[in-house]
């Protein structure tokens, strides 16, 4: 069967399809249980989870499905940023917080200890399978996964990246494509050498590890499973897909908007966290585009920006919000993310046998 392979064999799961680790509360329990109890691999997004959240997710999570599910983490970047780079910053966002009627400019926190204690809290779980983007973590902390039994996943954006990441003890990697939405996961190069679609990167990058491969970027549907296995990826991960289902905690003007755009709106942009991501263009990106090379980095505009998102939100002023998307918005369905994993399956299994009968 197609999804009997390695990947599904050591974690432990039915069908190759992993629920991408989407932080900022799209991830939640009822998200990752549904993913997992359908026979794929559901993702807590857990990048900027306390540690006291991430532990009573993962609880839920083990109430919601007997099944393997994983958390994904972000390795910390700690840039060096000076107060006049965040005044200018806080200068430009001043306008978006006036509207917004936001009275205070904010202050940067970054918390040097914070990926130590999301570790700790995975360790505690034993959670079956933990996944990183931004970097590779340290060989140290790789092991005392491992000592657990814990399957680490790393993310690369080039071949060079994915060579990094089974070097450093990866179980399996995520070849992330320039269509995926959300943040780029790139950390060996600068990010615009490392805008390689998911068709050109998958099959150089499992030409040259031995580890598995997960396709990662602009997979929304069945086509683009069975066009990643062809190309060599043992499983694919999706994000965006995932993003507009009834489980998801994206906001509904997120959900809206991916269901209303077309595959030219999503494009990449700094503005919002000072790492590139690829979100639907909307007026806070256009207005910002012109500084973007001067903001402070991930994570400190970020951080600058938080209270902006989150209020936007709240007075539903979408234009002003990030509405992370890949490059495949058309094919988005707002439905449960049961049905998804569902139609995948079995369009799957059709078109396989569809291509086994033409071929005879």
């Amino acid at each position: 069967m197609w999804h009997e392979n390695k990947f599904t064999q050591e974690i432990g799961i039915k069908y190759p399809i992993i629920q991408a680790g989407m932080a900022g509360g799209v991830t939640t329990p009822e998200l990752v249980g549904t993913v997992s109890n359908a026979g794929g691999l559901g993702t807590l997004g857990a990048g900027y989870m306390s540690p006291d959240d991430i532990d009573q997710s993962i609880q839920k999570i083990k109430q919601l499905t007997p099944n393997p599910f994983g958390v994904n983490v972000f390795i910390p970047e700690f840039p060096e940023v000076s107060d006049g780079q965040i005044e200018k910053s806080n200068q430009l966002m001043s306008p978006f917080r006036e509207e917004l009627n936001l009275k205070t400019k904010q202050t940067p926190k970054q918390s040097k200890s914070l990926f130590d204690k999301q570790m700790d809290v995975i360790l505690k779980h034993k959670v079956p399978v933990c996944s990183f983007t931004f970097g590779v973590p340290s060989k140290e902390t790789v092991q005392k996964l491992k000592r657990e039994n814990i399957i680490v996943i790393g993310t690369a954006t080039t071949v060079n990246e994915a060579i990094i990441n089974e070097e450093n003890g990866m179980d399996m990697v995520v070849v992330q494509g320039s269509e995926a939405g959300g943040h780029r996961g790139t950390f060996f190069s600068p990010f615009e050498n490392a805008m390689i679609g998911t068709m050109a990167l998958v099959p150089q990058v499992a030409d040259h590890v031995d580890i598995p491969v997960i396709a990662a970027g602009g997979i929304m549907d069945s086509r683009g499973v069975l066009a990643s296995i062809v190309l060599g990826a043992q499983a694919v991960q999706m994000g965006t897909a995932f993003v507009t289902s009834s489980e998801s905690g994206a906001k509904e003007q997120h959900k809206d908007a991916i269901m209303n755009t077309t595959e030219e709106q999503p494009v990449i942009t700094s503005a919002f966290s000072g790492k590139p991501a690829r979100g639907i263009q909307n007026q806070f990106i256009l207005k910002m585009k012109d500084y973007e090379d001067n903001l402070p980095g991930y994570p400190v505009q970020n951080s600058l920006t938080k209270d902006i998102r989150k209020e936007a939100a709240k007075q539903n002023r979408p234009e002003w919000m990030s509405l992370w998307s890949g490059q495949n918005p058309r094919l988005s369905q707002k439905e449960s993310a049961n049905d998804i994993m569902v139609n995948i399956v079995a369009d799957v299994t059709s078109q396989i046998s569809a291509i086994s009968k033409h071929g005879k």
